[in-house]
């Protein structure tokens, strides 16, 4: 059965278990006690989509997700903003915990709600934890198994070993500029390129041509595919009859374009 819709203090008295919440219900559940769990904010919302997209991008990772219920035990009910690793494509909780959990905190942050979490995702196998602070200056908080937490600010790089392969930098979290140059390298090392410049050095060693405009293009439909989901024949069409200069400036756009059409626009 689903929990009531009626709390006190952020809390419905239990117990309960993880099967007991619905998908969609707007709530955690802590030691068997519903925790209500309010929608995020503006800014909360955009930020939690740049984190996503930069930790699920990254080269290493194969499987990630937002607001993902992770249910280790049957009383325990826990969806970190973002999961990175053991994020099924099924239905259901999650009996499992993520490797690395990223959480937003913004103005009305629950903090010692906050603190359980970040205790009992640590305590069930979660490596890492990085909790963004929006409200006041930027920095990233760290929680580890067996360590005390400590602080990454911007200008500074964040590492999660044997889940990562790359550096995550503190603004990539945060700032949409950082979080596409950052996005962009990650899809770019999936297809086997380093940068773009890698593109234009292996066609020019493999003596083709063309090499380094059909590696532009191979990219370019790569990363289309990423940010649209599909990629339409006429659009194909007109990638590969594009010469290099125009392929280099429909990929600076690959971010800001809202649609296919719009990207492709001379």
């Amino acid at each position: 059965m689903s929990v009531p819709v009626r709390y006190s203090d952020d809390h419905r008295i239990g117990p309960f278990r993880a099967e007991q919440i619905r998908n969609k219900d707007p709530y955690e559940l802590s030691n068997g006690h519903a925790i209500y769990c309010m929608s995020t904010g503006g800014r909360g919302s955009q930020t939690q989509g740049l984190g996503f997209q930069v930790l699920n991008t990254d080269p290493n990772v194969e499987s990630a997700g937002v607001d993902t219920g992770f249910a280790p035990v049957p009383e325990m009910l826990r969806a970190p903003d973002v999961a990175v690793g053991n994020v099924p494509n099924t239905p259901g909780w999650v009996q499992a915990v993520p490797p690395l959990a990223l959480e937003y905190a913004d103005t009305g942050q629950n903090e010692k709600e906050l603190t359980d979490k970040i205790k009992e995702l640590l305590q069930h196998g979660t490596k890492h934890i990085w909790v963004v602070r929006l409200n006041g200056p930027r920095l990233v908080e760290v929680h580890e198994p067996g360590k005390p937490m400590y602080r990454v600010f911007p200008g500074e790089e964040l590492t999660a070993p044997g889940i990562l392969r790359n550096p995550v930098t503190v603004e990539s979290l945060y700032d949409r500029e950082a979080a596409q140059a950052a996005t962009l390298r990650h899809l770019l090392q999936r297809h086997g390129y380093e940068s773009i410049e890698d593109i234009h050095a292996q066609g020019e060693v493999a003596g083709e041509a063309r090499g380094e405009t059909k590696g532009e293009a191979t990219i370019l439909k790569h990363l289309i595919k990423q940010r649209f989901g599909s990629l339409p024949q006429w659009a194909e069409l007109q990638i590969d009859s594009a010469q290099n200069t125009q392929l280099e400036h429909w990929a600076g756009k690959i971010f800001t374009a809202t649609s296919i059409e719009e990207l492709l626009t001379i």
